[in-house]
């Protein structure tokens, strides 16, 4: 049965709107949740304060309102762009661009390159207020935020330019490859993409990431033997241990790993550990030593005075022991090989997405569809994945945090076997708290939405599973 343009169009939009409403459905549930759940949950009535639970409440009802009215924006001015052509004039706008410099249409990719880059402006720019706010006023308000304007503005400019020296010659090479690719340029775009995902995983915490924060060694210590004693307890093959700075943009906390092979390094943040203080920076001149140690002593009445309340709010951390406990969770991700399973998966497909994208390409109602009168490889590409596809990537998602969920509970169970079992469980309650995280949560939305289980779900297991 032969497909119009028209029905193309219309089945994109409706399907857009009908997983807008079904999230938005969703979130208000969710939103119902925070309203009205206002006592601690008998399972927590011993470890969690009524304050600090009004504390989540507040904050997570404050993102959920947030998240409304953003999603709102977001899902009309994608609809805007569909309904005026926003895709095709964008496109036409780059092509005169590449006029102005004697290049005619035949310069596919680099027409492709000024499109990707237009279009990463115009986001950037509409995304800006709403990260802003986000930021300086429900982040801000509830103690999170850590960043000055300037600050952050200039990490979002170095975000862009990174980005862009990554994506762009990623973009080339991937509409170079279908062009010359033959009938099978789907097993080479595949390819392609394996090696470059694989070659960023292992250059981004080494090369990228430090462009952006900075990566400490874990000073000698207990807590750094403890954890060498861990790794090699389990053969894991632990060459580096940074703790990186997040303190200076959030107090939100976490720890990974990374790496290939016998090649692997382990992350913390400064916010995890509840006694780690940062080395002083060996660079600073005698000046500045010299006006420090004078502020100092104007200084020590009024820090004095402030000492009590700072220590209220500072977030806990954990100590060495339930760290300990975090990373042997952590590490069984590794020893169950969840992230080996988690890029099978996703190479399968990409695999199958191409192959479907080689069938697709040619079909020129598609293109026809979005007001395009010629068939540029890069708008396939937007077309097939991000509006064809859209029904699959539903399903995809959810099937993807169904497992990671399992992969979850199968990870604390490995925190069991290396007898840590309890100290977990306290280090859960310490980053739900540390975090302002909400320990009640709606059916359907966690079971559409969390990828790891909820707070009471874990201690329910581990309690069956305590040392």
């Amino acid at each position: 049965m032969e497909i119009s343009d028209v029905d193309i169009f219309r089945y994109v939009l409706v399907f857009l709107w009908v997983v807008y409403l079904w999230e938005t459905y969703l979130s208000y549930r969710q939103r119902t949740i925070y309203r009205n759940a206002t006592k601690v949950p008998k399972e927590l009535e011993n470890v969690l304060d009524q304050e600090t639970f009004e504390k989540a409440r507040l904050y997570q009802l404050d993102k959920s309102n947030f998240g409304f009215w953003s999603n709102i924006y977001s899902q009309i001015e994608s609809t805007v762009i569909l309904l005026i052509g926003g895709l095709p004039w964008l496109w036409s706008v780059a092509g005169r661009l590449m006029d102005r410099y004697n290049y005619g249409s035949e310069y596919e990719i680099t027409q492709s390159i000024v499109f990707t880059l237009l279009a990463t402006i115009f986001s950037t720019i509409t995304s800006l207020p709403w990260s802003i706010y986000s930021t300086f006023v429900i982040e801000e308000k509830h103690g999170f935020n850590k960043q000055t304007l300037g600050f952050f503005l200039k990490d979002q400019v170095k975000k862009l330019v990174v980005m862009q020296c990554i994506a762009l010659p990623i973009t080339a090479s991937l509409i170079y490859i279908i062009k010359v690719g033959g009938d099978y340029f789907f097993i080479y775009v595949w390819l392609f993409t394996l090696v470059v995902s694989l070659l960023l995983i292992t250059i981004y915490a080494d090369y990228i990431a430090p462009l952006f924060d900075k990566f400490t060694p874990l000073p000698e210590g207990d807590l750094r033997s403890k954890i060498e004693e861990l790794a090699a307890s389990i053969n894991f093959p632990l060459k580096k241990l940074y703790v990186v700075d997040g303190s200076k943009r959030s107090s939100h906390s976490n720890a990974y790993f990374y790496g290939f092979y016998k090649n692997k390094r382990i992350v913390l943040f400064d916010t995890l550990l509840q006694d780690y203080v940062a080395p002083k920076d060996d660079k600073k001149d005698d000046k500045t030593d010299n006006d420090e140690e004078q502020k100092k002593n104007e200084e020590e009445e009024g820090k004095e005075e402030e000492s009590n309340e700072e220590k209220k709010k500072k977030k806990q951390g954990c100590n060495n022991e339930e760290v300990l406990a975090v990373l042997s969770h952590e590490l069984g991700h590794w020893k169950l090989n969840h992230n080996l399973k988690n890029l099978v998966i996703g190479q399968i497909n990409t695999f199958l997405c191409f192959m479907m994208f080689a069938l697709l390409m040619n079909r020129k109602e598609l293109f026809t569809a979005f007001g395009f009168t010629t068939q540029p490889t890069l708008i396939g590409l937007l077309i097939i994945f991000q509006f064809i596809f859209s029904p699959y990537n539903e399903v995809l998602s959810f099937c993807m945090t169904a497992l990671s969920r399992k992969f979850e509970f199968q990870a604390d169970d490995f925190a069991k076997t290396l007898h840590r079992a309890n100290k977990l469980k306290s280090a859960l309650i310490k980053l739900n708290k540390d975090n302002l995280g909400f320990p009640i949560s709606d059916w359907l939305y966690s079971t559409w939405h969390f990828s790891h289980p909820p707070l009471i779900e874990r201690l329910n297991a581990l309690e069956n599973k305590s040392d």
